[in-house]
């Protein structure tokens, strides 16, 4: 079973991501791609891995902005599922952006 983290290691943990910071039970991440098929493929390679994971961020697509929320809505919060996957979402960022 997955636990929730408390404030203090979700803070300790936050400041090794990129960019990423904490909406109630929820870390959240905006991203502006270089293009339209920028954003597309990025979210296509974060669903490749959330998949395989079997936990899925939450997606929204705006032109070449992207928000991508992590929680684990099962728990009502976040775990370590979620600080893993937000770094597998920053090295697809780290590639698409360069």
């Amino acid at each position: 079973m997955t636990t929730l983290w408390d404030d203090e290691r979700i803070r300790g943990a936050l400041e090794g991501l990129t960019d990423w910071r904490r909406d109630g039970d929820t870390l959240v991440r905006t991203v502006k791609l270089p293009s339209f098929p920028a954003a597309i493929e990025a979210v296509r390679a974060v669903a490749e891995i959330a998949e395989a994971r079997n936990h899925h961020p939450d997606i929204d697509i705006r032109w070449r902005t992207v928000t991508f929320r992590c929680s684990t809505h099962s728990q009502g919060g976040i775990t370590g599922q979620d600080i893993e996957l937000a770094g597998e979402i920053d090295r697809v960022l780290a590639g698409a952006m360069s």
